[in-house]
């Protein structure tokens, strides 16, 4: 498609979802939108290559038309999304990173059901059912991890219902010394750690959860109705109050935190993931080096990785820039990672030099910048190709930091374990 074919289209100010479609009408890309029109014209912009990766360069030059449906929220479009994603596997989505690290929204098979979120790898090796819980329902695939936090958190305000944190469980409740959760008293939770709510109400509070979650919130709003003009006819008037209450939320969903937190990632990285790498030792000793990631500008801490320096011979250098190459050379021989498209090193021209021949050595064409630090160990430069500093310099100083952090939490759990090379 060209913008020239977009021309065509008469796509709503609204949200919603869109689908990029290919010669036989197959789905290659599923996107939700604060704005449709204004998401869908910015996929013809002409730094798309720069701002958006090849993989959705690729994708336009396949496809060949779209469609689009409304929805009357972004928290709406957000679910409809994960459903469409998951019904259809666009390859473009599926590219995009690892499928097994996208988060989904997990309902316990129990008196009364956890919701919380899980990485997919999580559910389908079944590490839930290993810590004795059964599975009622998984609703996902979810890409953007700080998305479904603000929409999980609109949901629950409308929609109260018992997490993690939501101990003890009832069945280890003591009757005489109940402990509310926090969550309960800032309303979050409708007290099932206290007894305030019975096993049969709290079934219907998760059955209306799961379907809005189905993205069947006509068949949500019918049931609410029907609970409260039956809570009025039998004079239930506090209890029909807080049904009439639910109903106006469901209708008027206050999303705004959702709307700018969905600007910011596409203002932002969008596509890209960056690698930042760093050293950490005492003159030599429990020298350690790790990787930290991060992909439309949020870390994804599940990708982390640690390194034992080895040395050459098993002699460890104090050396940062051989022990840098060491990290990157380990790091490039597990072709099942994801790679990267920005590798970040901590230092200089020594550092980024260190890094290319690495890359060079390997056969893979990554761009590489370095973040100089000033006496106080904070961002002062980041040197590197322009465009990147300019497009992502915000997510290059964050992982940077955060493979700081992660370095010296690793060296010191090593000294602290007595480790020696």
């Amino acid at each position: 498609m060209t913008s020239q074919d977009l021309a065509k289209y008469d796509l709503p100010d609204c949200p919603g979802v869109y689908y990029f479609l290919g010669p036989k009408k197959e789905i290659l890309y599923v996107g939700k939108a604060t704005s449709l029109k204004e998401r869908v014209k910015s996929y013809f912009a002409k730094d798309l290559m720069a701002s958006r990766g090849p993989r959705l360069v690729k994708m336009l030059e396949e496809s060949v038309a779209l469609d689009w449906t409304t929805t009357d929220s972004v928290l709406e479009a957000l679910i409809l999304e994960a459903a469409q994603i998951k019904k259809h596997q666009p390859p473009a989505n599926s590219a995009e990173k690892d499928n097994t690290s996208f988060n989904m929204i997990v309902v316990t098979d129990e008196d009364f059901p956890q919701i919380f979120t899980q990485r997919a790898r999580n559910v389908a090796h079944w590490n839930l059912v290993s810590k004795g819980m059964k599975l009622r329902n998984v609703y996902g695939p979810f890409p953007h991890s700080g998305e479904l936090r603000e929409a999980l958190k609109i949901i629950r305000r409308i929609l109260p219902y018992r997490d993690q944190k939501c101990t003890p469980a009832p069945e280890q409740r003591d009757p005489m010394h109940p402990r509310p959760c926090f969550n309960y008293q800032i309303g979050l939770c409708p007290g099932v750690c206290v007894g305030k709510v019975d096993k049969r109400e709290y079934r219907k509070q998760v059955k209306r959860i799961e379907l809005f979650l189905s993205g069947k919130k006509d068949e949500l709003l019918k049931d609410i109705e029907k609970e409260m003009k039956q809570s009025a006819k039998d004079e239930r008037f506090e209890e029909a109050d807080k049904y009439k209450r639910m109903l106006y939320a469901l209708e008027h969903i206050q999303d705004i935190a959702l709307i700018k937190r969905d600007i910011e990632r596409v203002e932002s990285e969008h596509t890209v993931r960056i690698e930042a790498y760093d050293i950490a030792h005492i003159s030599g000793s429990n020298t350690v080096g790790v990787m930290t990631v991060v992909e439309e500008g949020e870390l994804e801490k599940s990708q982390y990785r640690k390194f034992r320096i080895r040395g050459q011979k098993g002699k460890v250098a104090i050396n940062d820039v051989e022990n840098l190459k060491e990290v990157i050379r380990r790091r490039l021989g597990h072709l099942e990672w994801t790679l990267p498209q920005i590798i970040v090193v901590d230092g200089g021209v020594a550092q980024i030099n260190a890094a290319k021949e690495i890359l060079n050595e390997r056969g893979f064409n990554i761009d590489v910048v370095s973040v100089v630090k000033d006496n106080r160990h904070k961002a002062r430069e980041i040197i590197g190709e322009k465009m990147h500093v300019e497009n992502w310099s915000k997510s290059i100083i964050l992982v940077n930091a955060e493979a700081h952090r992660f370095a010296i939490t690793y060296h010191r759990k090593l000294r602290g374990k007595g480790f020696r090379i």
